[in-house]
């Protein structure tokens, strides 16, 4: 007699779902829009384009499936290309036209064409760069990097921007234009040992001014000996002292550029050794002589002052300046200086009241405090 209860009670526990027959509730369904490709090409067209670049397509909505960019000679520009960008991995010709082809394929299924043509820059004249530093060498802590030019640089600004030094041991430096045609950079300090230098010269492609551009880029590796080795010379002391980590390891005596003629007078301030010559002659026209052979000649300045043997001055060695700008040393003295020391090895005279200068020649980067270097940038820091 009770199942007919139990029925309406099962019947009224359904009813609480809902209504007989309504429809049940299910989750929209986003169908996400098939993107058509979007294509950007850098540059799609235009002259006086710079021949290093950027060149690249990229693509959103889809992917590049083939990309060429072809020389009006029919050659194709080497590049890389992955799923949403191609990139060009070479330079590309002065005066030279350039057209694009290629595809990429939608998120939709269509093919969008690359298309595109441009001309890059006829330049007036082509200026070279040079480096003073070669590949794999070593040098002494105070070594600078110039980079000279074949014609005068207008545009220092630009050309700047394009030069790079980078170090192993974080070092502060900066570039230095010492005339138009060269510019120079040198660490705030001397380098510490053991620093691997690498200097980028990327002007290919850079306007110079005047309608000239960088004829190619140059590079160089190199790395700074792994002592710290300076000389110092004292014209007043009549010495000539060599440290090595800051131990003092000798103690020579030695005879300077005579005080009585100026124009002889050993030159004040930091110089760096530039070239070694176990035998050489000396001719000075000024002074009256002519193809004199000395021995361990090295020259620390272009305006002829080398540390050198001289045993006609030994008398006079720690007593008295009779030279004629150079640092004579005894035989066997300038011999232990010669093979102790590099190319790029600083020697600090003091005592001089003739300062290093600009007419003295490379290298008198030193001579200027840091705010008077870097006043010389052309790029403000």
């Amino acid at each position: 007699m009770f199942r007919p209860l139990i029925l309406v009670a099962l019947l009224g526990l359904g009813a609480c779902g809902g209504a007989p027959g309504a429809p049940s509730e299910v989750a929209p369904v986003v169908q996400e829009e098939k993107a058509k490709a979007a294509v950007a090409v850098t540059p799609a067209s235009g002259e006086d384009v710079s021949p290093a670049g950027p060149f690249q397509v990229g693509v959103t909505g889809g992917e590049l499936t083939s990309v060429a960019l072809t020389g009006a000679d029919g050659r194709v520009v080497e590049g890389e290309l992955t799923g949403d960008r191609w990139v060009a991995t070479e330079d590309l010709g002065y005066d030279k036209s350039y057209t694009w082809s290629g595809s990429a394929k939608g998120r939709d299924g269509a093919d969008v064409p690359v298309t595109g043509s441009f001309r890059t820059v006829k330049p007036q004249r082509l200026t070279k760069a040079s480096l003073n530093v070669g590949d794999h060498q070593t040098y002494g802590i105070a070594m600078p990097v110039k980079v000279s030019f074949s014609a005068p640089v207008q545009d220092k600004a630009a050309v700047q921007k394009a030069m790079t030094v980078t170090t192993s041991v974080p070092t502060e430096g900066a570039w230095a234009w010492l005339s138009d045609r060269e510019a120079h950079w040198r660490p705030r300090e001397y380098f510490k040992p053991n620093t691997e230098v690498k200097v980028d010269i990327d002007v290919y492609g850079v306007p110079f001014g005047g309608g000239a551009y960088g004829a190619e880029d140059v590079h160089a590796q190199f790395k700074i000996a792994d002592r710290a080795l300076v000389a110092k010379a004292n014209t007043q002391t009549h010495r000539f002292e060599i440290y090595r980590d800051g131990t003092l390891l000798h103690d020579f005596p030695a005879s300077y550029g005579m005080e009585s003629d100026k124009r002889a007078e050993t030159r004040n301030g930091i110089h760096v050794v530039q070239q070694k010559e176990a035998a050489r002659t000396m001719t000075n026209a000024v002074f009256g002589y002519k193809d004199i052979p000395v021995t361990w000649a090295v020259l620390i300045s272009q305006n002829g002052e080398f540390v050198h043997e001289n045993n006609g001055t030994i008398p006079s060695q720690g007593k008295e300046n009779v030279s004629h700008g150079c640092a004579n040393l005894s035989g066997a003295n300038a011999k232990i200086f010669y093979d102790l020391t590099m190319i790029g090895d600083p020697v600090e005279v003091v005592g001089s009241s003739v300062p290093m200068q600009a007419s003295d020649g490379d290298y008198y980067d030193w001579v200027f405090d840091w705010a008077e270097w870097t006043s010389k940038s052309a790029v403000a820091s």
